[in-house]
């Protein structure tokens, strides 16, 4: 069954919104926690009562390989510790997709496991790449989960001038987690969600 008709149009639109997001000015974001590998901020949501968080660190590599373990692909499920399951629904030409994956409980389970069906859509970038995604409102949910839905997501990643060797690497996320949930245990698990999403990614790069 054909999830999306013509993925060009979709692909064309989250792409130009990513790059929206991407050149809002620094004023208008608030930190929301610091690592050593990672810094989050965040900012009113235009799309659904909550937040866009921007989360941007140096990871020591090159950008390909840092978008191909970020992407939807075999690389992914291996070392995100939040993520459960993958499986890639359908796939389109020019790098697009269909994928369904589920995530694990956070919080101590305060916030149950989540399934979210999102279509993706990875391109250049500058001298860099941007894999970006959304949420299509698709199928029935599995049983015991949450269907959550992604509003326009995704990763900037480009090679730093001085050092082509290491690459920026600069997230967009405003996930609905839906549910029954207190904001503070959802601005919580996205603040830590995306500063551990850093350390995970350079543990499994150095692999």
């Amino acid at each position: 069954m054909d999830l999306l008709l013509n993925s060009a149009p979709l692909a064309t639109k989250l792409r130009n919104t990513l790059i929206q997001y991407h050149s809002v000015a620094d004023s208008e974001w608030r930190v929301a926690k610091k690592t050593k590998d990672a810094t989050v901020w965040r900012k009113p949501s235009e799309e659904f009562c909550g937040y866009l968080y921007k989360a941007q660190g140096v990871v020591e590599d090159v950008t390909n390989r840092i978008v191909d373990h970020i992407r939807p692909g075999p690389y992914r499920l291996d070392w995100d510790s939040l993520m459960t399951t993958m499986d890639i629904m359908e796939t389109f030409e020019e790098n697009c997709c269909v994928m369904r994956y589920t995530t694990a409980g956070q919080l101590w389970n305060i916030i149950a496991p989540r399934e979210f069906v999102d279509f993706s859509y990875t391109t250049s970038y500058e001298d860099g790449l941007l894999t970006c995604g959304i949420s299509l409102d698709y199928g029935e949910v599995r049983p015991n989960f949450v269907r959550g839905f992604n509003h326009p997501c995704g990763w900037f990643c480009v090679p730093l001038k001085d050092y082509p060797s290491h690459s920026l690497l600069t997230g967009y996320i405003q996930t609905e987690l839906r549910g029954m949930l207190p904001q503070s245990a959802v601005d919580t698990a996205m603040s830590s969600t995306l500063a551990n999403f850093y350390s995970d990614l350079k543990k499994a790069l150095k692999t």
